[in-house]
């Protein structure tokens, strides 16, 4: 039963990206690295990204003129959703790395997902950081942005990894006597339950970022 229901919460998720990867077609994001970002949510957040997309994100478009009536938490919402997406990439970049190497640490597949996939997270995160600030600061050079991309996703990329690597750890040690594979659709399902934790555990990280103007509201 659980295979099933894995199947058809990553069909839900695969049907949202799509959907909206369609939509980003005929209405290109004003910030470029949006266009990426919505339909990974997609994926992860299902239904629950497709409306935000539709509700908030379609404001953004570069070919909609509307009045961004948005709130605080929507627009915190959208910059944890920036946060969340660049954090998935790279945990989903580093499952198959520690799968197809055998990797262990401490004699612990687990562990070495943490590394591997915190790494590979902070990485691209900084990455989609840098695509968001870079755009509107030019003036400001290649090196300072990227300081700012640090100071911007640091605290926020330990905040979703602590939720995220939180219910692995649940996964792995109290709900399966052995734990599913990454060439099985249960790893994903529990997956996108831990990337909309570390969504979850994200968005107060971002509120406090966005407050003290170390983060930029989306």
């Amino acid at each position: 039963m659980l295979t099933v229901i894995s199947y058809i919460a990553l069909t839900i998720g695969l049907m949202c990206s799509l959907i909206i990867i369609l939509d980003i077609v005929k209405h290109p994001q004003m910030m470029k690295i949006m266009n990426v970002v919505w339909p990974i949510n997609g994926w992860f957040f299902g239904p629950i990204a497709l409306w935000t997309y539709f509700k908030w994100g379609r404001l953004k478009a570069e070919n909609i003129n509307s009045d961004d009536h948005r709130k605080k938490p929507a627009r915190v919402f959208v910059s944890t959703s920036h946060c969340s997406a660049g954090c998935t990439i790279g945990d989903a970049i580093g499952v198959p790395i520690v799968a197809l190497t055998g990797m262990a640490i401490i004699g612990s597949t687990l562990f070495a997902h943490y590394i591997v996939e915190f790494i590979l997270a902070y990485l691209v995160g900084i990455i989609f950081q840098f695509y968001a600030i870079y755009p509107m600061n030019k003036e400001q050079g290649v090196s300072a942005s990227i300081k700012a991309a640090v100071k911007a996703d640091t605290v926020a990329l330990i905040a979703f990894e602590v939720g995220m690597f939180g219910w692995m750890a649940i996964v792995h040690y109290i709900l399966f006597a052995s734990p599913p594979k990454p060439n099985e659709a249960t790893y994903w399902f529990m997956m996108q339950i831990a990337m909309i934790l570390g969504f979850m555990t994200s968005y107060p990280a971002n509120w406090v970022l966005v407050k003290k103007g170390l983060k930029e509201e989306m």
